[in-house]
């Protein structure tokens, strides 16, 4: 199945990365420093820098969830999803009540076309928050790509019916309003 062009909600979603980390607590003047200076780094696309010093700060800190979060935010943006992916299944598995990394999973699921692994990172993003209103949108644009998958199949097996060809049209301009 050939799938539409990604929804604003990997491009929105991979930039939430780095402004992301005020999602915890912060805990000293020294670590919010490290932690803007990490987040700035990664937004000016000084992956590899950002990367540097997360791996140093977390040397010492190696189980803080903030500095990690950071940490697969470089990685992703650099393009290194499969570090990203580890890196967040990780904190998922040991801050299970967070949910800025499902989200931060979705994205990158979402992207692979793993429609289905993103929708259940969001499921338990919003069941962990739900007051996070991030998640939710990328919720409904996962539900919306699962939809024009749903149409597809089912024209495929019983044609273009003119109900179906008008929903499934309908769909395709939603999911290109957020392209470039």
């Amino acid at each position: 199945m050939t799938f539409l062009p990604e929804p604003a909600v990997v491009r929105r979603c991979l930039r939430l990365g780095a402004a992301a980390a005020a999602f915890f607590t912060l805990c000293g003047t020294a670590q919010a420093d490290a932690y803007s200076e990490v987040a700035s780094l990664i937004r000016s696309g000084n992956t590899a820098k950002a990367l540097e010093q997360a791996q140093q700060y977390l040397a010492t800190n190696p189980r803080d969830p903030q500095m990690r979060f950071l940490q697969g935010s470089a990685q992703s943006q650099a393009g290194d999803t499969a570090a990203a992916v580890q890196t967040w299944t990780q904190l998922t598995e040991e801050y299970p009540e967070l949910p800025e990394p499902y989200n931060n999973l979705a994205v990158i699921y979402a992207s692979q076309g793993k429609l289905e692994q993103a929708r259940s990172a969001l499921q338990s993003a919003v069941r962990n928050n739900p007051e996070y209103p991030v998640a939710y949108e990328n919720l409904g644009d996962v539900y919306l790509r699962l939809a024009h998958e749903a149409y597809t199949q089912s024209i495929k097996l019983q044609g273009a019916q003119p109900a179906l060809q008008r929903k499934l049209q309908g769909l395709q301009s939603v999911l290109q309003l957020g392209q470039p």
